[in-house]
This record gives C-alpha cells, structure tokens and sequence, in this order.
C-alpha cells in the first residue's frame, strides 16, 4: 500500500487546483474541475454507485453494503481545493527516503526543513517524507485526505471480506476560503454522521474548532498638501494604525495556542484617503467569541466619534463551533478513538485551530468531527507528509468501517 498511495498522492498533488477568494464563481477557479473529474472516473472504475459531479464541483459517490448486519451509514469528506495565498502550479514533490534527521534541503530554492525551526520532523526519523522543491506549497491539505479516501475505498473492494456497511464519499471545492458546504447537499449525501479527513500529524482527532467571524473596516481621510496640513488633513492609515494598537498585542495567532482566541489582520491597504482593514476572529467560547465582536464595534464607534464618522465596520459570522452539533452524539468520536487505538496508534484529541468543512456541516444536520491526514506545515513551500502517516491513516478509515458493523 505504501507505493500506491505515495504515487497516487504525488499524481493528485501535479493538479493545481487552488482556490481564489476574490472570486463570485461557484467553484471559485475553475482547475478544480480538472481533479474532480480525475476522481469522479477513478471512483467509477472501482465500482462506486451513483458517482455524480454537479455544477458547482461538488463530488459524491456511494460503497453498498457488504453486509446484512446493522451498521450506520458513514461518510468521509475531503476538499479539491488548494490555499490560495501561495503557489499550488506545477508542483514537483521531493521523496526522502529514510529521514536522517538533518536539515532537507528544499530543491535549489536555498531553502530547507531545518529541525531547528521545524523539530516535529524529528518524530518521523528512519521514515519516507514527501516535501515540496521550496517553490510551491505540495497540497497534502487535503490531496492527502482525498489519496486516502480513494486507498481506503480500493481496500474495501480487494478485500470483500471485511464487513462495513453503507460508505458515502464527498469532495467539496473552496473549503480553503470558508465556502466548502455552502452548497453541499446533506440530505442528498445521506450519511448519518461523517468525518473529513483534513486533519495534521498521526493521531488527531478534533471535534472543536473555532467560532468564527469576518470584519472589514474601511477608513476615509482627507488628503491636504503636508505643507499646508495642519488642522486639515486626515491620514486614514494614521486612524488605521490607531485602531490596530487598541487590540490586545498578545492576542494576536503568533501569541496564542489551544483554546486560545485572538484578532488577526489579514489585510492592510492603505493612503491617506482610504484604507481597508481585514480582520478574522476567532474564540472557541461562544461567550468570548461574541465579547470579541463586541470590543471591535465599540473600538470603530469610539474611533468615528473621534475622527467624525470616518470609519465603516462590515462584520459577518462565517462559522461556529461544531462540538455543539457533536457532543451529543458521542459514539461518533468513540467511534474514530477505538479505530486509531486499533491501529496502534495514540489517539490526539485537540481543538482545531482552524476551521473545516465540518464546522458548516455539522450545523446543517451532519456532525462531523476530523481525523489526521497525516501532513504537516500546510499553505507554504515548508509542507511535508510522511508516507507511513498516510498508510496509518488509511487503516484507520478501514477499521472506521469495520468496526462500525453491529
């Protein structure tokens, strides 16, 4: 397995299919198209039943039964798409066979995984690590889980004597942008509950993630000659700046882990008569994520009673935390901790620092907690999987499967 999944998630990682957050169109770009229809044929060859890729590049297909023992029906979701704040074109994957522990170099970029900078790849000594060439990122977030899926899937079917029950597959578009079950049809899809596979290193399992809000503030001065500027002009990156200081310094992402919430400025565009500011928010605690809101709209309102009503704030919710949806149903975490302990595996329980597919789904009526794919370093050229993660991960997905009959 381990060949035919390296070389399966190396072609999967050739596609560009990165998303583009500037974009109307459903899919976002187009190239995602191109994976999609990959999938879509090979999971026609391995026999899958009611195979369908809609308009807006949504993929799903079906595994019957094996069995007439009671068993749920389960689902496994993974996105096509791509970060798109970094280059996901003509990626040339690296495989170092057994890791020795010192820095890889990253192609002829002059870059490289130090264990220095990133010592997590010290746990994977004596391994095959699949890296980038230090010119795009590699895509294991998620063309790991969707290579692991298709594994997955192939076992079942060369292994007609393991007993699951109904298996349903999906994969989403622009999951990378918040956009990945806007239109995912849930009751078409008809699992009961389901898992993305969409996680990081061995082991994970998360069933929280964030409460998450969006906020755009646009800022309007007013330009004067500097000569002539005093009592009359109005520097709205000055006012920007302002605002930007009066968030608390320490809760910032660089400064803040596990439950931890914080702001982050994603954009800054500025002159001095317009400037934009792009902020996400995020808290795991419903109380202290509407707090956040809350201090930034007093913040604009402070700050446009200053400077004359210079200031516009649009805030919206983009997603909530899923461990409300999944709590109440236990046994679907039950469920993937007993499948990673029984591939010997210590199973990682931690709050997504992030979001995914199933932090939407779960409030549309499908609780969906995440299992590891495997990867490490996602969005950038540092990213890097080790193949025997993948091979893990899908072992974990087969004893899902198993153990779920009866």
């Amino acid at each position: 397995m381990k060949e035919k999944i390296l070389n399966r998630f190396i072609r999967y990682c050739k596609v560009n299919t990165k998303s583009n957050p500037n974009s109307e169109n459903l899919p976002s770009t187009e190239v995602q198209f191109e994976l999609a229809h990959i999938l879509k044929n090979e999971l026609e060859m391995l026999g899958l039943q009611n195979v369908e890729l809609d308009d807006k590049c949504y993929l799903m297909a079906t595994l019957p039964a094996n069995t007439s023992k009671k068993a749920p029906t389960i689902g496994f979701i993974s996105h096509l798409d791509t970060a798109p704040d970094f280059s996901g074109e003509e990626v040339n994957p690296q495989i170092i066979e057994n890791y020795n522990g010192l820095a890889i170099k990253l192609g002829n970029s002059g870059d490289s995984i130090d264990p220095l900078d990133f010592p997590e790849v010290l746990d994977y000594i004596g391994q095959t690590l699949i890296t980038t060439d230090g010119k795009t990122l590699l895509g294991a977030d998620d063309k790991a889980g969707i290579a692991e899926i298709l594994e997955f899937l192939s076992y079942l079917k060369e292994h007609p004597e393991l007993e699951h029950g109904e298996i349903k597959v999906g994969f989403t578009p622009d999951e990378e942008i918040g956009r990945g079950a806007d239109f995912f049809d849930v009751s078409k899809f008809g699992a009961e509950f389901a898992y993305t596979v969409d996680g990081g290193k061995i082991g994970e399992i998360e069933y929280e993630t964030f409460n998450a809000a969006g906020a755009k503030i646009e800022i309007h001065g007013r330009n004067v000659h500097p000569g002539s500027a005093k009592g009359k002009l109005v520097s709205s990156i000055a006012i920007g700046e302002e605002l930007n200081r009066m968030l608390p310094f320490s809760e910032r992402p660089e400064y803040t882990e596990g439950y931890d919430g914080f702001y982050f400025l994603m954009r800054f565009d500025g002159s001095i008569e317009t400037t934009t500011l792009e902020y996400i928010i995020r808290d795991h605690s419903k109380k202290k994520f509407e707090s956040r809101k809350k201090y930034l709209e007093k913040i604009v309102a402070f700050l446009n009673e200053k400077f004359e009503n210079r200031l516009t704030l649009e805030m919206k919710d983009q997603y909530y935390n899923m461990a409300e949806m999944i709590k109440p149903h236990p046994h679907i975490y039950d469920l993937a901790v007993r499948a990673i302990q029984k591939a010997g595996i210590e199973p990682i329980t931690k709050p997504v620092r992030g979001g995914t597919d199933g932090s939407k789904l779960s409030f549309m009526g499908l609780p969906t907690p995440n299992i590891f794919c495997g990867g490490h370093n996602g969005h950038g050229k540092y990213e890097f999987i080790p193949v025997e993660s993948m091979v893990k991960a899908v072992e974990v997905l087969v004893n899902i499967a198993t153990l779920a009959v009866e």
